[in-house]
This record gives structure tokens, C-alpha cells and sequence, in this order.
């Protein structure tokens, strides 16, 4: 008789929202007690408004706290029970929805709080919200349901305010899982972050203007002298012009949409910002699990803070994950398994294993794997250059000097403006096709020098996996061009308006160029002039297979997806780019040598 053998389950996919194989424990509890818009005192008397779901027991227990900027009636185990999570594809995915997964959470052993600041929903609106998520926990961590030991949940603005309140250090909060925390310079958020290199798009305004914020509304205000003079300036802007909404925005003073006003009149970031952020962000003493996924470079915010934040972090445990390339199902409930391994370490004291591995993990497309590393950039990672060269080639091999490299003519494009058309001009540059596997991880940059023929351009630049392309190119018929139709994943962007250009040496890396991006130090182009640009491209991770082509696009415009400015992407928006026709020269040279830098990891052999 045949001993049966040892049977082993092999996943035939991997999950690129799901690492580790994914944590989780028995449910210890099946019944909840929720208690609805209870009213919060803060230190200034004013009453915030705040659900409470916890466990249906006499045990006093850690909470887990979601406050956010956005409305908590459109959270919690009412609103999953009408609309189950919805992939990023569904036309009912909606971002807000991002506080967790109550049932989840509470059936574990925590108690869920989800919470407005003053002004929005139920809470009460007037003074300063400085000190509310602080206070919140105090009062929380006094409750006689509560252990006193308090952690936060929730992504994207959710996010950001954990890593907010964080720098503040109240004595309660034990840890933090800030995923898509938001750009880390600034105030919940700030202006480098959100608008790489200074270019703006219309993320906040598409998100005000489709419900998802309370909104000022009434007359023009009166403005004090100094913006009153930004104000006339941004008026007088027909790039701000031609699209009829935010011009709306504009002549509203304020009074709508009243954030994204402050970035119209004023597109640059506040002096000292840099400084005093990084200050506070080296000031966090708790522990935090931070990270984002490749989808970020849509919207840029999350994916660069959570980097930011995790380069200055350094005075507790850290961890960083990046995640797959599609955005995270709404209602959000991924990522439940690693927030609970995550706390059940820190609040219950649960040996989880959670810091007995790699700090970085990340998710690799192409390959459709999870990878470890020991930091971030991966120390491991050779910083490797393809040069731009005529025909709109992308090559390893470098210019040689005193040949005929030195006068190679530049290649050009030319950008009519959107009130002209919808065709954007580009180059394509392409790498032939690879004789083995290349696996990238991290940010790239695109050194590049151009000339144009305004004062001003926004350079856009994309980076995408072409192919499989088994073409030969010869001078036989058939074989001449590339074909148009290649099979094309892109990757990641990057983003610089020329006037943006100046470098903060001090903080700069070949990996990325961090631009002074203050009215300062703008310096408007002068036509015709060669100039040096570095531009960052987001970081991404992906194995580019044996026979793919590496590909890099450059371009100055985007467009509007849908009519009347809108979208049909929450999360994807265009940006405002010049209503004027620019031609643009990209010179690839001895002299001015063009190229693109990449994050290659080695493979083990």
C-alpha cells in the first residue's frame, strides 16, 4: 500500500495588498455596543462629536482611534453593511471612506472611535482644532471602558493626522499606523509634496468640488494688503484663466473652497517649512508603521510623505511597506492583518514577530512578489544611467568626447495649449529591448537639458514598461519602426515647472533633487537658453522581463479625462499647464548630456 505523501498549498497568485501571508487571530468577542455622536469637550469648552464601538465586556480594553477631515457619518459597520468594499475600479469607490474595518477590529479586542475635528459633520465649528486630536485621546484614555493605552487607524487623512497629533506627543498614544499619511512638510500635509516640483493639479479641487468638504460660502472676502497683491497677481494669470473653474475659485476670494484658494494665489511653498518640519517629524518617540503604494504617484501626497517621514524617523521602531499598484478597496479594510499584528505587539503584548523581520517591505510589479530590504532607498541599489540619444533612443553607453557625440542636434516638440487641443505632444525614448530580467526599486531622476522658447513650461516626464517586442529594426520594409501598439504598463511620473528649477544643494541626492520651491527662489526661463533641469521621478518597484523596453516619456500638458474640468478618476487629476504654445528642444550631447537615472537592484545569481 502507497504511503500518502506530505501535500503542500501553493496560492497561485500572490496578493500585492496582503504581506506576510497575513496575520490575524480568532475573534475573541461577537458583540458590540455603539454609542453614536457622543459629544467630546475640549480644552476650549467646544463639543466634537465622535461614534464609539466597542466590545459588548466589562474588560477595559486599547482603543483605536480614526479622526479625520472627513465626515465619520460616511464611516463604521452601518455604511459596510449597505456597500461592501468596492475595488478602485467600481464607480462607487470613494475615497473618504478610510477609517477601518469596525466589525474587525472590535471582535479582536479594540475599541474603534471614530471622530470629525470641529467644523466638520456634527462637531462644532469655531477656534483652533491645534489641540483636538490630543485632548480626544486624553479623554478616550480616561474612559472606564479604556486600558489608557490608545493607537490610531485609518489611511490618507486619517493618516496624516496620526502622524499630526504624533509630533505632539501626548502621553497616551502608544503607537500609530499612518498609511498614505499625507506629505510630511507642512501641516497635515504640505505644498512639496502634494505638487512635485511646483506644478499644480486639481486633486483638491476635484475632491471639494464632488461634496467631500465643508465648504465656506458667501460674498467675496476682504483680504489684508499682502494677499490682496497675490490675489490681483493670480487674477491677471491666464493659465489660471482658461479654466472657468478655478478662475470661479479665484473671484470667490476665499469664501469657496477656501484651502485650494491659498495654493491658487500662492503655488509655493512658506518659507522655513523645510526646516521646522523636519525639527518635529525627528521629535516622534512612538512607534510607526508607515507606507503607501505605487498607486500614490496619481496623486503624489502619501507616496512622498510616507519616504519623508520614514528618512526622519529616528527615535523609535519604524517600519515602511509599499503596496501594489491599484488603490486600496473603500470601505478600507486591507491591511487589517499587518494593523493588527502591529498592535497586538504594542498595545496587548502579543509576540507577533512584527519586528523580527526586514523593516522594509515592498511589493514588485512585473514580477508579482514581495521583497525585503534593510532601508530605504535599498542600500543594495546601483544608481544606473540611460542616456537620451537621437531617434529617440535611451542607451547605457555615454557620450564620447571629441567625436561626433559633440554635435548631435537636440530633438524637439512643440505644445499648443487645451484652448487649442486635446493632442499632447511628446518624445518617447526607448531602450532596446533587454537580454535579461531588470528588476528597479525606489525613485528615479531624469536629468535632462532643454530649451524653450517662453519663460515658462512644465516638464512631465513618465516611466513605463514596454512590451514584449520581439521586433528587429533594419532597413528592410517592416522592420523600420516600433510598433505604436507595444503592450505598455506605466510606472510612475515626475513633475517640474521650469521656473522651479533651484536646488537645495544641501539636501539634494543623486536619487533625488529636492528643489527650493519658495517665491524666492523662483527664476523664470530665459528664451532660447540651454538649461539643466533634475527631475524627480516618483519611486516605483518593477522587474522589467527579458525582451521588455524600458520607456521614458517627456511632455509639457495633460488633459482632463472627462468635460467641464472634471474627471473620470477621483484620484487621478490633470494639472494646470501653459496657455501658450511652447516648443521645447531636448538636447542630448557631449555637452549636455541628458539622462535617465534608475534604481536597478541586483539580481542574485
Amino acid at each position: 500500500m502507497t504511503e500518502p505523501r506530505e501535500t503542500r498549498t501553493v496560492p497561485l497568485q500572490a496578493s500585492s495588498e496582503t504581506p506576510y501571508g497575513g496575520y490575524d487571530r480568532p475573534p475573541q468577542y461577537d458583540d458590540m455596543i455603539a454609542e453614536l455622536d457622543v459629544r467630546v469637550p475640549m480644552r476650549d469648552g467646544l463639543e466634537l462629536c465622535v461614534d464609539i464601538y466597542r466590545p459588548r465586556t466589562d474588560e477595559r480594553l486599547p482603543a483605536l482611534l480614526a479622526f479625520a477631515i472627513y465626515n465619520k457619518d460616511i464611516q463604521g459597520p452601518s455604511v459596510t453593511e449597505a456597500i461592501p468594499p468596492q475595488p478602485s475600479w467600481s464607480p462607487l469607490w470613494s475615497g473618504p471612506q478610510e477609517a477601518g474595518d469596525t466589525k474587525f477590529l472590535v471582535s479582536r479586542g479594540y475599541i474603534h472611535v471614530i471622530g470629525s475635528p470641529r467644523g466638520i459633520g456634527k462637531s462644532q465649528g469655531g477656534g483652533s482644532r491645534e489641540w483636538d486630536s490630543y485632548d480626544l485621546i486624553a479623554w478616550i484614555a480616561s474612559q472606564p471602558w479604556c486600558d489608557g493605552q490608545v493607537g490610531m487607524v485609518g489611511i490618507s487623512g486619517f493618516g496624516a493626522e496620526q502622524m499630526y497629533v504624533a509630533r505632539q506627543r501626548p502621553p497616551h498614544l502608544k503607537a500609530i499606523f499612518p498609511f498614505d499619511p499625507r506629505g510630511a512638510y507642512g501641516t497635515l500635509g504640505g505644498f512639496r509634496e502634494e505638487y512635485p516640483g511646483g506644478v499644480i493639479h486639481l486633486f483638491r479641487y476635484l475632491v471639494s468640488h464632488f461634496g467631500i468638504f465643508h465648504q465656506d460660502k458667501g460674498a467675496p472676502g476682504e483680504l489684508s494688503p499682502e494677499r490682496e497683491k497675490l490675489w490681483q497677481e493670480a487674477m491677471n494669470n491666464n493659465d489660471f484663466k482658461v479654466h472657468a473653474h478655478l478662475y470661479n475659485v479665484l473671484t470667490m476670494k476665499g469664501q469657496h473652497q477656501p484651502a485650494y484658494f491659498d495654493v491658487l494665489i500662492d503655488p509655493f511653498e512658506p518659507e522655513g517649512t523645510v526646516e521646522r518640519s523636519e525639527r518635529e517629524i525627528a521629535g516622534i518617540d512612538i512607534p510607526v508603521y508607515t507606507g503607501s503604494g505605487w498607486y500614490g504617484y496619481t496623486y503624489k501626497t502619501h507616496l512622498q510623505g510616507a519616504q519623508t517621514y520614514w528618512k526622519h524617523l529616528d527615535q523609535a521602531p519604524k517600519k515602511l511597506l509599499f503596496v501594489g499598484p491599484a488603490h486600496l478597496e473603500r470601505p478600507f479594510h486591507g491591511l487589517h492583518g499587518e494593523i493588527l499584528r502591529w498592535y497586538d505587539h504594542w498595545l496587548k503584548g502579543i509576540d507577533t514577530k512584527v519586528l523580527d523581520e526586514p523593516p522594509v517591505r515592498y511589493w514588485v510589479a512585473g514580477a508579482g512578489e514581495w521583497r525585503t530590504g534593510t532601508d530605504w532607498p535599498l542600500p543594495e541599489t546601483q544608481w544606473t544611467k540611460f542616456y537620451l540619444s537621437s531617434w529617440e533612443r535611451l542607451r547605457t553607453q555615454p557620450f564620447t568626447p571629441s567625436s561626433a557625440d559633440d554635435t548631435v542636434p537636440p530633438d524637439s516638440f512643440v505644445q499648443m495649449p487645451l484652448t487649442h487641443t486635446r493632442q499632447v505632444s511628446s518624445l518617447r525614448f526607448l531602450s532596446e529591448p533587454l537580454t535579461e530580467d531588470l528588476t528597479i526599486a525606489g525613485p528615479a531622476v531624469l536629468k535632462l537639458f532643454a530649451s524653450i522658447d517662453q519663460e515658462d513650461t512644465n516638464w512631465i516626464v513618465s516611466l513605463s514598461d514596454v512590451g514584449p517586442d520581439p521586433s528587429v529594426r533594419t532597413v528592410r520594409e517592416g522592420e523600420r519602426d516600433i510598433d505604436d501598439d507595444l503592450p505598455k504598463r506605466e510606472l510612475s511620473r515626475g513633475w517640474l515647472k521650469a521656473s522651479n528649477r533651484a536646488l537645495d544643494e544641501e539636501r539634494s541626492t543623486p536619487w533625488k533633487p529636492f528643489h527650493k520651491l519658495t517665491r524666492a527662489a523662483r527664476q523664470p526661463v530665459v528664451p532660447g537658453e540651454i538649461v539643466e533641469y533634475d527631475i524627480e521621478i516618483l519611486a516605483t518597484a518593477n522587474e522589467f522581463r527579458r525582451g521588455h523596453r524600458i520607456c521614458l516619456e517627456i511632455t509639457s500638458m495633460d488633459t482632463p479625462t472627462g468635460v467641464a474640468g472634471a474627471t473620470n478618476a477621483e484620484y487621478v487629476p490633470y494639472h494646470v499647464c501653459s496657455s501658450k504654445t511652447t516648443l521645447h528642444h531636448i538636447h542630448h550631447n557631449t555637452a549636455y548630456p541628458s539622462h535617465l537615472v534608475l534604481p536597478v537592484i541586483p539580481h542574485e545569481r
